[in-house]
This record gives structure tokens, sequence and C-alpha cells, in this order.
């Protein structure tokens, strides 16, 4: 299988540019079961109960966007992914990589400066940060949100780009599917009788890029560090249905269950992959030849392409701040494998 089976037409009109105002309005595709269901995501506590688990990805988004000059005066911009250690070293996504020796020294302002070290491929390099005073306040002062290339508008409000329950400031892009939820949503889960629990997945370079690969077989997944709590692990065990919140909560989730509850992962979930925990999927709509929609048939199977097709025909916003759908994994009959 190669990208070309996961294309379909996305019209630029179908891509929404803005968040909605008030988030749990967004629209939600219920195919839980047939015929699929209109509703929104405000509707999510009647479709939970007892036994059920919520669990969701409380990372939250770095503004790790940095526009700086280089040495020659020309423009250059460092997309901060992964701290690699606490002297200010980090892997980024510097452009263009191909004109910058290791030792350039790029200006973001008079207190924050970037020096490119080892190049690492594909536009990646280390990099070391040097700034007046702690170097989070510099973030806040001169880094920038960002937001996915599709969105070609300002956000007025860069909370907006983060979930209501993120909690330390690490991934290069927010979890998408948790943007709809707000703490009175979950609440009312809650009291529904469903758990909430939290995970950490930091959201790195795979978000932003299509796979490129002619075969599955050669397409690299950048790791990402992930962290499980013990009572989450505890409690998706126990679980009727564990009902993931996004597509980085299932990677997190599923890499636990192989790899243990905390570490980095390049786990790949594509067409034929067995899940161990996440039995229902809270998603947004993806963009096309995107391993994101390549996990999305490993869960759900081909009939994501009703679904899509259904959402672009009643006019379903698309992407990052579009509308969501609620699935059941298509195997889940067959109960879940030993955990």
């Amino acid at each position: 299988m190669g990208p070309d089976d996961f294309a379909y037409h996305l019209p630029d009109l179908a891509i929404a540019q803005v968040p909605l105002a008030d988030r749990p309005s967004a629209r939600l595709l219920d195919a839980l079961g047939e015929p699929v269901a209109h509703r929104t995501v405000s509707d999510l506590p009647s479709l939970v109960g007892s036994g059920d688990v919520l669990v969701v990805n409380d990372t939250r988004v770095l503004p790790s966007r940095l526009r700086a000059t280089r040495p020659t005066g020309g423009v250059a911009e460092v997309l901060l992914l992964r701290a690699v250690d606490e002297e200010g070293t980090w892997e980024a996504l510097v452009r263009p990589s191909r004109k910058l020796v290791p030792g350039s020294t790029l200006t973001v302002d008079p207190g924050l400066s970037v020096e490119v070290a080892d190049d690492l491929g594909e536009g990646l390099r280390y990099v070391r940060l040097s700034s007046d005073g702690p170097l989070a306040d510099a973030l806040d002062r001169c880094g920038e949100m960002p937001v996915p290339p599709y969105l070609t508008t300002t956000l007025d409000d860069p909370e907006r780009y983060q979930t209501v329950y993120s909690r330390r400031p690490a991934s290069a892009a927010a979890p998408t599917a948790g943007l709809h939820l707000t703490d009175g949503v979950l609440k009312a889960c809650r009291s529904a009788g469903a758990r909430v629990e939290r995970l950490e997945l930091v959201v790195g370079l795979d978000t932003f890029r299509p796979i490129a690969a002619d075969d599955l077989d050669d397409h690299r997944m950048h790791r990402e560090d992930y962290e499980v709590p013990p009572a989450t692990l505890e409690a998706c065990r126990d679980a009727r249905r564990v009902i993931a919140v996004g597509t980085t909560t299932v990677r997190a989730l599923e890499s636990a269950a192989r790899y243990g509850p905390n570490g980095r992962t390049d786990l790949f979930i594509r067409p034929g992959f067995r899940f161990s925990v996440v039995d229902v999927l809270l998603t947004n709509f993806h963009l096309p030849r995107s391993s994101l929609l390549v996990l999305l048939e490993a869960f759900v199977g081909p009939r994501w392409r009703d679904l899509y097709a259904v959402a672009l025909d009643e006019g379903y916003r698309f992407l990052s701040f579009g509308d969501a759908m609620l699935v059941g994994r298509a195997n889940a009959k067959r109960g879940k494998t030993s955990r």
C-alpha cells in the first residue's frame, strides 16, 4: 500500500480556517451505529456511560516557530520539535537548512539566538538556543504558535489552539480532536458514569508532513515522547470501552501496551495492526495521504471513505479547526487482545 491508497478530494472550502467560538458546537458524525447520526460534540456525554474510559492527551503546544535573521541578512525559520537536553539543545526543522553550515548563528531578537548544528536530514537539525533569561520567557516573547500550513488566516486567540486541559508546553502541534472539549463537557461525561483519564504524547513533525514514500513499508515515523500514568493504564484495563480522544492518544495507549508506560515511540499504525487497548475513537477529519488517515483505516477499515464522503456532502468542516467523528474499532466484536 502507498499514499495514493489514502487519497481523496478535499476542496479548499471544506478546510476550516478559524475555530468555532463555542468549542463543543462543532459537528459530530456519530458512526458508532448504522445509519450514521449527525450530532454535535456537546452530545458526547449522552454517548458514554458507566464503564467507559475517555482518555485525553494533555500536551500543550509550545510557541515554537521562530522567525530569525541569517548572518547574511537573509531570513530563516526554526520550528522547535523536541528538547534534547537541559542546556538548550533541540531537534528542529530549519529553513533554509541547505544554506546553513554547522556553527551558523541566527538572530531571533536581541535576547534570543539560535546556533545551527548537525544536519539530521530532511531539513532537521540540532540547534542550540541562547537566551537572556529563562528560555520559556524568550519563547513566550518571540515564538509563534506553529499552526499547520493549510491554515492561512491569523489566529486571534492563541489559546484556541490549545486544549482546555493542556499542561506541559512541549508539542509542535495540538492534539486537535481535544480542541472541541470543555470542562463542562468532561464534567457531564463523568456525570454519565464515564471516567476521564490523561496521558501525554508530545506531538511532532509527522503531523505536518504527508507520506512521501511510495510504499508504506518505507515510511519512517519520527519518534515522539509519551507517558501514560499508571492510573490511566489501570482504568483502561478495567474499562468496558476505551474511548481515545484523537490519534495521538491512540498511539500513546497502543505504544504503552507494547513498549511500556513511557518512552519514545515511532509506532506506525496501519492496516493489519492489532489493537490492544482502544475501542472507540473521537477524531477530526484528516489530510489526504497522511499517516493519520492510515491509522484511521487500520482502526475502522475502508469504511472511512464512505464516512468522509458523507461528511463532505453534509458540509462538515475538515482538518485542525474542523468538525469531528466518533467511530468504533472494526474488529471490536472479536474482543481485545491480551494486555
